[in-house]
């Protein structure tokens, strides 16, 4: 058991029996009361946000964790097959723990995987930019190019983003997997 007071934000600790990862952590001393540490974590299992009050004198298991680099191979099913870059042990990795950016996940691509002490997985962290070719988009005209405004486009691995109107066909962007978002054009 770890004091409350040593624990950092990005720790990951067991609280009422499930692996929660801490967000914020704010040390308060409310004027006469006792002072107290209001934790704000996110449950690693469920992916809900929990708020906490804990007593200064409180102490919290720390779950020790091992992050390992894995290149994605390919799906099988529901699940995405992992292959250790070090060892070269293959794991499935189920789609809920990656979530919404597995629409950017491309073959041969590194992500990070968090095991806890007993080998469990415990998250499953895509790069947070990847760099994809549009394989699909309408043309732009020469009106179009001098817009601001934006168009939807498909890129190698089926998903679709919104992306300025002057972006051609083949041409190779950056996107922001946590919000989907078009970054920038990459010139190669």
């Amino acid at each position: 058991m770890t004091p409350i007071s040593t624990i950092s934000k990005g720790s990951i600790i067991r609280f009422r029996n499930e692996p929660h990862r801490i967000e914020t952590i704010v040390h308060r001393t409310p004027g006469n009361l006792r002072a107290f540490y209001q934790a704000g974590m996110k449950n690693l299992n469920s992916g809900r946000n929990v708020e906490h009050r804990f007593s200064a004198s409180d102490s919290v298991e720390v779950i020790v964790t091992e992050r390992v680099s894995h290149q994605y191979l390919y799906r099988d099913g529901e699940d995405f097959v992992m292959m250790d870059t070090s060892t070269f042990d293959q794991i499935n990795v189920p789609s809920s723990l990656l979530g919404p950016p597995t629409r950017f996940l491309k073959e041969g691509m590194l992500v990070d995987i968090v095991f806890a002490d007993d080998r469990s997985i415990l998250e499953a962290e895509l790069p947070t930019f990847v760099e994809l070719e549009i394989v699909e988009t309408s043309p732009a005209t020469k009106d179009d190019r001098a817009t601001s405004g934006t168009k939807p486009a498909v890129v190698e691995t089926g998903a679709e983003v919104n992306v300025p109107m002057f972006i051609q066909n083949q041409s190779i962007i950056r996107i922001d997997t946590r919000t989907g978002d078009y970054m920038e054009r990459v010139k190669k």
